[in-house]
């Protein structure tokens, strides 16, 4: 029996990964991909999705949903300086059409209703298109069976800032919208400590993925450039991917070594520490559950395997 998913994405590099998690694996009937303001321009996000459905084999079975073109109430912040364009100057020779009509907001509180109790959202962008569903909708928050995100640190590093880590720091209006909205179940995949401990991709794993030499894995290889050499210039000792983890994630916790609960919370008001992620540990009012390792060398292979 398959999974309903959908994936609200800033498509760049690993988003794309992510994608095709979604798309390519037997366990995964991805529903809907939902656009919000994040790593690069918005059209470009918008590419970049439809360009990974096309690589997948998938061109037209995907609805592609354009979310919000800004945070709630802050100007947009770009990380192009990381991805570049998130695919490595690859072009695609459709014109768009794919496009749903539905706005993405719109999209996930349908999707939701239609599923109710089991849809599976992974979050791997800011979080505004969560947001306004929550504010749209009072019964999204139920009809969502389990919320999976990519977001924050545990009262740790950031990567945007030192406090912050990107995709709430972007968003962070919209991050404690989410996390205090009430939703059932809610799974962090944070950047410290696991996606730099657990999720980083070194020279040896790329030309492992290069030797390849499919379609996915060329298209791999490209897309992530820019990322791994701006990772491996800050010393993280490879790409990181982290989002396409948290889609893997949706799909099989086994990979997980290491989850407790914690009562998140995000700073927003702070002029050093915007979009800052407390984990409090002491709390008796959990609402998220927070990865801390996972099986790494696993992950890896199954990445490889599906590029193959």
């Amino acid at each position: 029996m398959t999974i309903p998913l959908l994936i609200d994405t800033d498509t760049a590099a690993d988003e794309c990964f992510a994608l095709l998690v979604g798309l390519l694996d037997p366990r995964a009937d991805l529903r809907a991909i939902t656009i919000v303001a994040g790593n690069v321009g918005f059209e470009q996000q918008v590419h970049n999705a439809l360009l990974t459905i096309d690589l997948a084999g998938r061109a037209g079975e995907v609805p592609v949903h354009l979310g919000a073109r800004d945070p709630l109430t802050r100007d947009w912040i770009s990380a192009s300086d990381v991805h570049g364009d998130g695919v490595g100057g690859l072009r695609r020779e459709h014109d768009g059409r794919e496009i749903s009509d539905e706005n993405g907001v719109d999209a996930l509180i349908r999707t939701a209703a239609e599923y109710p109790g089991e849809l599976r959202i992974i979050a791997i962008g800011p979080l505004t298109n969560i947001a306004l569903a929550i504010q749209r909708d009072p019964s999204f928050v139920q009809n969502i069976g389990a919320l999976y995100v990519m977001g924050g640190s545990i009262n740790g590093r950031g990567n945007i800032t030192p406090a912050a880590e990107y995709n709430i720091y972007v968003d962070p209006e919209a991050a404690d919208i989410v996390f205090t909205a009430g939703f059932a179940d809610v799974t962090v995949i944070t950047w410290d400590p696991l996606t730099i401990t657990d999720t980083i991709f070194d020279q040896p794993r790329i030309d492992r993925i290069e030797a390849l030499d499919t379609p996915l894995s060329r298209f791999f290889v490209r897309a992530n450039q820019a990322t791994f050499d701006f990772d491996l210039a800050a010393g993280l000792g490879g790409s990181s991917h982290c989002d396409s983890l948290t889609a893997l994630l949706a799909l099989d916790r086994s990979y997980v070594t290491a989850e407790r609960r914690y009562e998140l919370a995000v700073e927003t008001e702070g002029a050093l520490t915007r979009g800052a992620t407390v984990f409090d540990w002491r709390s008796e009012s959990p609402n998220v559950s927070a990865i801390e390792s996972i099986d790494g060398e696993r992950f890896f292979e199954y990445l490889l395997a599906l590029l193959s």
